[in-house]
């Protein structure tokens, strides 16, 4: 019942690659290439996406945030303000120049929230309903339904059974 073609805001580059599902709304000054975006996702502005990355439905990337490849999310996932993902354990302009570099998988479980100014490391898994605070570095592996903060981001608590789901919704809607 939905609308195929997504509602573009001005001056995004949009590479011919990109798949867009239904009701996908996509504010100005993005750039996006090479990846998929789920049904009734909202991209901010000044948004990056690169190539091998797949956004599930729902999903809400708030603006200035850079999502390079090699990056899943799933559905009903919320991303702050300035978030960075890193797809690279070690970058160097040598293994960028000679394209030695090795990417590795970065994994964002369904429900999860992550705030504002956070910095998502390579090779990181955060489990569904998990919640990243504001300004946290992810260096390791986040279990579903917690709460990490800090530098290196730590748990803070687990999340109650009743605090669980999206937007107060049950996680099988």
């Amino acid at each position: 019942m939905g609308t195929k073609s997504p509602k573009i805001g001005k001056f995004c580059v949009i590479s011919p690659d990109v798949e867009f599902g239904n009701d996908v709304v996509l504010h100005g000054f993005a750039n996006l290439y090479g990846c998929k975006v789920g049904d009734g996702s909202h991209i901010g502005p000044f948004v990056e996406i690169q190539k091998d990355t797949t956004l599930g439905k729902r999903v809400r990337i708030q603006s200035h945030t850079f999502i390079c490849s090699n990056i899943d999310i799933n559905d009903d996932v919320f991303v702050g303000h300035n978030v960075s993902f890193i797809n690279d354990r070690y970058p160097t302009s040598f293994k960028g120049r000679n394209k030695t570099w090795k990417s590795e998988k970065v994994l964002v479980g369904r429900g999860a929230s992550i705030g504002t100014g956070a910095v998502i490391l390579c090779g990181i898994e955060i489990g569904e309903g998990a919640v990243v605070g504001a300004g946290s570095v992810v260096t390791r592996d986040v279990l579903p339904h917690t709460v990490v903060a800090g530098v290196p981001a730590k748990t803070i608590r687990k999340i109650k059974d009743n605090e669980q789901g999206m937007g107060g919704q049950p996680s099988e809607y």
